[in-house]
């Protein structure tokens, strides 16, 4: 019985660990997934949407301390709560979605491992099995360092973690898991492999009513300014677009703006920020799949994806 406890308290450790610090790298994609459990077409509490990035935040940072606590075995009463009420509710959550097929990805482990709800709830229900048996049987479960070494470790990883979200919320993921990735190919992505579902199925643009994607992505130098939503973007952000865009013009590239706003809040920014290029429209989540970043700034080589930066590091950006 000890040997199955800690090797189940190993499992669930290691699992939460993944789990928050996948996430953890991109903070605005689980946010993003929170938003759509939180809209009308899921669970219809909206007044929760303008706290989703902070409650995600909380939630991955919550989650990987999690596993790290138990994998040491500090402060097991706490911990071991925790983890069962914790994985009850996303127990709850991976069904109700399942069932009523309300989300098709229920952004468990982020885009590193995609998942449907079905595969998401049958994870969930065999961690519920193993947490409940560390919740019986913790007694089997012995802390590995002191109290106060456990206290150091944990205070280490809560501060590693909060450079880590300060980073990647201030700047774009450390780690890419999108298709949208630096060096991949949207034409290819956008291809069935096979019998599989192409990895890429949304990137649709369009100019009025016309769906130009196809002509965008043959051109040899292209930079894209990809604004998910103008009216949230930074004036920072297109300050930084207005400077850059002059050198990218100089070195040959095409440049458009993608953008799922209406024509009011283009032209307001065409104006404020003497813009003179060409903006098409775009699902909002597809361009916030494209660039975590708004503004965000992409350059394309025949659609394949060379550079991805946010606004902030706008003068990265390498023109040739």
């Amino acid at each position: 019985m000890k040997a199955l406890v800690n090797f189940a308290r190993i499992i669930v450790g290691v699992l939460f660990i993944f789990s928050g610090f996948v996430k953890m790298v991109d903070p605005l994609g689980f946010s993003y997934k929170l938003e759509e459990y939180f809209g009308p077409a899921v669970f219809d509490i909206e007044f929760l949407v303008p706290y989703s990035l902070v409650l995600a935040v909380v939630l991955v940072i919550f989650e990987l301390l999690l596993g790290v606590m138990l994998l040491l075995g500090y402060a097991m009463k706490f911990t071991r709560w925790s983890l069962l009420l914790m994985i009850i509710f996303f127990t709850f959550l991976t069904f109700y979605s399942a069932y009523f097929n309300k989300v098709t990805d229920c952004g468990c482990f982020g885009d590193a491992i995609p998942l449907n709800p079905w595969q998401s709830f049958i994870k969930d229900v065999i961690l519920l099995i193993l947490i409940l048996l560390i919740f019986k049987k913790n007694e089997f479960i012995k802390s590995i360092f002191s109290v106060n070494t456990n206290k150091w470790i944990i205070f280490v990883v809560f501060i590693g973690c909060l450079g880590i979200t300060y980073q990647v919320l201030t700047r774009l993921p450390i780690i890419d898991f999108r298709a949208y990735k630096i060096g991949n190919s949207i034409p290819e992505k956008r291809q069935a492999q096979g019998n599989e579902i192409p990895a890429i199925q949304d990137f649709y643009v369009f100019d009025r009513n016309e769906e130009i994607a196809d002509e965008i992505l043959k051109e040899e130098k292209l930079l894209m300014i990809v604004s998910y939503n103008m009216n949230l973007s930074e004036k920072s952000g297109w300050e930084e677009v207005e400077k850059i865009t002059k050198e990218a013009e100089e070195n040959g590239y095409k440049i458009i703006g993608i953008t799922s706003s209406g024509d009011k809040a283009i032209e307001e920014k065409q104006e404020e920020f003497n813009i003179d290029f060409p903006f098409y429209a775009m699902d909002e989540t597809a361009s916030k799949t494209i660039i975590r970043a708004n503004p965000g700034l992409v350059t394309l080589e025949k659609g394949i994806v060379t550079q991805k930066v946010h606004w902030r590091d706008a003068k990265k950006l390498k023109f040739n």
